[in-house]
């Protein structure tokens, strides 16, 4: 890339995430097309995230942490 400034480097390097990205959605897009889920399971239907082996979202603990009520996180 020898003669093109830092900036339009960065550019490049974001354009190629997008595509990149894009490239992804489809797949999965197409792979439900052709494999879709077993009824009673929807998209629309919330899932609990789990970081590091704890539920982040739609915990009741975790809400009570975040009040202040609970043990003390550590």
């Amino acid at each position: 890339m020898a003669g093109r400034g830092s900036t339009t480097f960065q550019k490049r390097q974001k354009e190629q995430q997008r595509k990149e990205k894009r490239a992804e959605k489809l797949a999965r897009r197409q792979g439900r097309k052709q494999n879709p889920p077993p009824p009673g399971i929807s998209d629309s239907e919330p899932v609990d995230a789990v970081v590091d082996g704890e539920n982040v979202a739609g915990s009741e603990t975790n809400a009570a942490t975040e009040a202040g009520a609970g043990p003390a996180p550590e």
